[in-house]
């Protein structure tokens, strides 16, 4: 892809539709030298990491460890009360603000392809083709989505903050998460900047990744290195995800010198094998985006090794999202393969991870595996008639269930695929006290293991890695107790 191709994909939010295989989350801390063409087929998928946390001390302290802010940035953020006009009681907001040190021309933006666009995102938009960025301001609790004035009043929080940092209007992203159709309180939001701007520190991220939380459980960070710089991601993301991008925030850092130009095609690159290959619940938000920014403070010792980087810490924030997501009990992870394309391979993993009926199983610990079948045949006969689909061979935990055009059950195969569901249980649902509001019982992630499945359709070569969650009680207590 060319640098004018790149840009213009960036600018037409055409995700999705690159061609490149999904690469699963591993571990972060690694720096890779690789060719252009590794880059572009990337590596095979990976198993779940074994990365476990005893407590939520234990994770706090391991983001902590992971949180040192590139060179050039800072964040900080002020928390405030305001009285949302739609709903007449009480509520918390908080203000963070990204700054850099000097504003960069190395920036690139990624938005939902949602038709109802949020005013934060139509304006995000019209600054791909400013000269240079130097802040972003985010919001939580409100997304200022089809909101009265609703450009306007992110523009007034822009230039607000602007007058703070020193800096032109049109330098400054908005950014907004959470309501839709609320009116942001302005006036409370401007009047909480100059706390948010006297608490920039250049030290740790972590400030920002709380900051941007709504639903959340806990904050999520990455890292990576190259040569003497580093990458440093955070993001936001618990319900209505399913990309292109997903109710997603993100925000990547690096003090590596990469022309704007080629960061943009690394981010989209990076976006597509990783943020396009999950959901949650099958909702693309309105408000979804992903923000990379250079300090350009940082030689940058080989490009493909940045963007291999990159594309690593997308990764690993993905798996972090969907982990996180609402009410989530278990991850999956559909490994396709043999497919004639990545359109049939990726659309597969899509609908097997957005199935309610096999989401339900999988919370259930339950090996009801017909519902796996039934949601590749529903994709199948709906969007890819005449796939010959009598060489599909499944598995789950490794174990083969389906092969040959038909099931390979028995007492053994039950009990193996109950016992790998059950390993990888994030919790189990505590009865709610009230009888009606489920809620996690941890805020923290326990463990990084998944539900892996396998669907080798045996057609072809593309592979695509999708990743999934189940459907608990708490998600739809979440959701049905969201606004009230």
């Amino acid at each position: 892809m060319s640098a004018e191709e790149s840009a213009e994909w960036t600018t037409k939010q055409t995700m999705g539709q690159s061609g490149g295989q999904c690469r699963p989350p591993c571990r972060p801390h690694y720096a890779l030298r690789t060719s252009h063409a590794a880059l572009r087929t990337m590596l095979p998928a990976m198993p779940s990491t074994d990365l476990t946390f005893a407590d939520r001390d234990a994770h706090r302290a391991w983001l902590t460890a992971h949180a040192a802010l590139p060179a050039g940035f800072r964040c900080g953020a002020a928390r405030f009360e305001f009285t949302p006009v739609e709903a007449p009681k009480p509520a918390r907001m908080t203000a963070t603000v990204i700054a850099l040190d000097q504003p960069t021309p190395a920036f690139a933006l990624m938005f939902t392809r949602n038709a109802f666009p949020g005013a934060p995102v139509i304006i995000g938009r019209q600054r791909l083709g400013v000269a240079r960025l130097g802040a972003v301001v985010i919001n939580n609790k409100i997304s200022n989505v089809c909101a009265p004035d609703g450009v306007a009043t992110s523009e007034r929080v822009c230039a607000a903050a602007a007058g703070l940092l020193g800096l032109a209007a049109d330098e400054v992203l908005p950014c907004s998460t959470g309501v839709i159709g609320w009116r942001l309180p302005a006036d409370a939001l401007v009047s909480a900047l100059p706390a948010a701007v006297a608490s920039l520190q250049a030290a740790s991220i972590l400030p920002a990744a709380e900051g941007i939380c709504t639903t959340d459980l806990y904050p999520k960070i990455r890292r990576a290195t190259v040569g003497g710089g580093s990458i440093v991601g955070i993001a936001k993301g618990a319900g209505m995800i399913e990309p292109n991008l997903a109710t997603m925030l993100v925000y990547l850092l690096t003090d590596l010198d990469i022309p704007r130009e080629d960061l943009r095609a690394a981010l989209a690159s990076a976006v597509d094998g990783t943020f396009n290959c999950m959901s949650i619940d099958s909702d693309t938000s309105t408000s979804d985006t992903v923000v990379a920014l250079s300090s350009q403070r940082v030689p940058c010792p080989d490009r493909m090794a940045f963007a291999a980087a990159l594309r690593q810490v997308c990764a690993d924030l993905c798996e972090d999202v969907v982990r996180n997501g609402e009410g989530v009990h278990h991850v999956m992870r559909v490994q396709v393969s043999g497919a004639a394309t990545i359109a049939l391979a990726r659309a597969v993993g899509k609908s097997v991870v957005n199935s309610p009926l096999f989401q339900c199983a999988v919370c259930g610990n339950d090996p009801n595996v017909g519902r796996l079948v039934a949601a590749i045949g529903k994709e199948v006969g709906a969007h890819f008639a005449g796939t010959d689909l009598s060489h599909v061979r499944l598995t789950m935990g490794g174990r083969e269930l389906f092969a040959g055009g038909s099931f390979r059950l028995d007492h053994d195969a039950e009990r193996a695929v109950t016992a790998h569901l059950r390993q990888a249980e994030l919790y189990a649902s505590v009865p709610p006290a009230d009888g009606l509001t489920f809620r996690p019982p941890v805020s923290w992630p326990p463990h990084e293991r998944s539900v892996e499945i396998g669907i080798d359709l045996g057609q072809g070569t593309a592979t695509a890695t999708v990743l999934g969650a189940d459907r608990s009680h708490e998600y739809i207590s979440e959701n049905a107790d969201y606004r009230s």
